[in-house]
């Protein structure tokens, strides 16, 4: 008899290179708890269906859990000649049980059961990620509401565009991530869908009952065509999709972050606990958490890439390619996570620096855009404004001045309709105050997006 699965066709031993290179037991046994809940599923489904004894199934199960705890305890010898997990825990069944460990696989094919356990693992892993994304937001949250009152620079090119609050900036970034969460939430119906029971690929002749095991496993769907059920793995690469827009937008926080946290700016500090030394020189204290959030975007949007490029022309319906799902999967799921939470200690970490943030706004004409608008208030059309705010803005950057620092008779050279009112427009706390559109940066619209943010987060 063959010590494989599928030995019976063959006459010589398969060439040990070979088994190294078809061999996913080295990275595919990360699945051994969803392979065997879905094993046990199929087993008690078998016995339902009297295509097995129950006390057949029992005997199935209660291996199964045997199993599972020398997995977890340490215990568990992984035989390499063995190709992956699947045959791994069906060769350790039938040794603890015997002939009725051979019959676990009836109606079955690791087709589909593969399928299945990538399912629950990615199922799983998207709740854990929902859940740190919370974490996150909560983090952000926490934050904005410690500084809310605090001005800082905005900026578009990098340059001084307009203050705004740094809760309204928190905010922003608060926006993206929950967008991430609804985009994952979203993913999770298409991912809970059972495929067992579509066997290989053209269903079985058993009388099979795909939806019990779909409610035993949590599913509230089941595959609708066979041939689909085991070859497209385009819930993965929607995963993926989605991990990699959540690391874009942690890579832009952390580019912010590393900028903020530079001396020139010096808007933050990050805590020695998210940072690192140097080997050379004494004094650094390196940003190296955020910067290594912000490289690691290439790895998930590589496993994205990567994975198109596999599933890109395969026929249908499996094709031994697929193993290749694995590793880019387990990959993007540990760095996004990874990275969502350490961004999460960042930011309960970070030390703000009003002082600097301070030091910021007296640079860069920060309420030239209102001087324009003040200017359209008092009839001027605001081409026309923009037009006489820019030549303001020249001269005073000659004279070494901001706007409000100019005299009267200076601003109405260029702006005639310019009153005595217009210093108390310029000042920026009214600047920023103003800014009472929908979804602006007015204390009143923060605080109003705030609380709903507070509100969703249970805080």
């Amino acid at each position: 008899m063959s010590d494989k699965p599928w030995g019976g066709r063959f006459e010589g031993a398969t060439e040990k290179n070979v088994e190294e290179f078809t061999s996913s037991l080295h990275f595919d046994r990360r699945l051994y708890r969803q392979d065997i809940r879905g094993s046990m599923a199929h087993a008690r489904m078998l016995a339902r269906q009297g295509v097995i004894r129950a006390a057949e199934a029992e005997a199935i199960v209660g291996g199964l859990e045997e199993i599972l705890a020398e997995i977890e305890a340490g215990r568990f010898a992984f035989d390499p000649a063995l190709e992956d997990i699947h045959m791994a825990v069906e060769a350790r069944l039938t040794e603890k049980i015997g002939e009725t460990g051979r019959k676990l696989h009836t109606a079955r094919s690791r087709n589909d059961q593969v399928a299945l356990d990538v399912r629950l693992f990615l199922a799983e892993a998207v709740e854990e990620l929902l859940a740190a994304l919370a974490d996150l937001r909560r983090a952000g949250a926490r934050l904005a509401r410690r500084h809310f009152g605090l001005i800082m620079p905005g900026y578009t090119h990098l340059q001084h565009a307009q203050p705004v609050l740094v809760a309204h900036h928190l905010l922003a970034y608060d926006e993206m991530f929950r967008r991430d969460q609804a985009r994952l939430k979203e993913s999770l119906a298409r991912i809970k869908v059972s495929p067992l029971g579509a066997a290989a690929l053209a269903g079985t002749t058993f009388p099979v009952d795909p939806e019990g095991v779909a409610r035993e496993l949590g599913f509230p769907q089941v595959f609708r065509n066979s041939m689909d059920a085991v070859s497209d793995r385009d819930f993965i690469l929607e995963f993926l999709s989605h991990a990699a827009i959540l690391m874009v937008h942690l890579s832009r926080l952390s580019e912010e972050l590393i900028i903020w946290n530079c001396p020139e700016f010096g808007f933050v500090e990050i805590a020695d606990a998210y940072a690192t030394g140097s080997s050379i020189m004494p004094q650094k204290k390196n940003p190296d958490v955020a910067e290594l959030i912000r490289g690691k975007v290439g790895r998930v949007a590589g496993s994205l890439m990567g994975l198109l490029m596999t599933v890109k022309g395969l026929p249908l319906t499996y094709n031994r390619d697929l193993q290749e799902d694995k590793e880019p999967l387990f990959d993007a799921v540990d760095t996004a996570l990874g990275s969502v939470r350490l961004m999460t200690g960042m930011l309960e970490g970070l030390t703000l620096r009003p002082e600097r943030l301070a030091a910021a706004l007296k640079g860069g004409f920060l309420n030239a855009t209102d001087m324009a608008d003040y200017l359209v208030n008092q009839g001027v059309p605001f081409r026309t404004a923009h037009e006489q705010v820019g030549r303001a803005v020249r001269y005073a950057e000659f004279q070494g001045k901001e706007l409000q620092e100019l005299t009267l008779e200076e601003l109405q050279r260029f702006a005639s309709q310019a009153g005595p009112d217009l210093f108390d427009w310029l000042k920026l706390e009214n600047v920023v105050a103003r800014r009472r559109s929908p979804g602006g940066t007015a204390p009143e619209r923060v605080e109003a997006a705030l609380r709903k943010v507070e509100k969703e987060l249970g805080l």
